[in-house]
């Protein structure tokens, strides 16, 4: 699984279970789309106190139990098309972090609009 993907399956556990019925019938309404209030759940994780997850990748990704290296944030970088240098890890972290805030967003989670590009 990418770490966006796994980043998603955090957040949005339901989403990896939900599959739809094989055969509905045509009358059937669409699924609801549950809405996720990103901030209030990671803000009740265990150890959210002691992690600036609403400004740092690095322990977004530790509060999420994911590989928060270097090279867990650079494969990450380019999963979601990071075109500036990786070496410049400030720089970056910054758009990584702004990107999944906006990405998780676009996948239904409610996540206040100064956490998003």
């Amino acid at each position: 699984m990418s770490i966006f993907g796994s980043i998603l399956s955090k957040i949005f556990p339901s989403a990896q279970a939900a599959q739809p019925p094989a055969a509905a019938p045509a009358a059937a309404p669409p699924p609801a789309i549950t809405v996720v209030d990103v901030e209030a759940l990671l803000d009740g994780m265990p150890g959210a106190k002691q992690l600036n997850w609403r400004t740092s990748i690095v322990d977004l990704m530790k509060l999420l139990g994911l590989d928060s290296s270097l090279d867990a944030r650079k494969q990450l970088a380019a999963e979601l098309s990071y075109g500036a240098d990786t070496s410049d890890s400030a720089k970056m972290n910054i758009w990584l972090h702004r990107q999944v805030m906006t990405k998780l967003a676009a996948n239904g989670g409610k996540v206040p609009a100064e956490l998003r590009d």
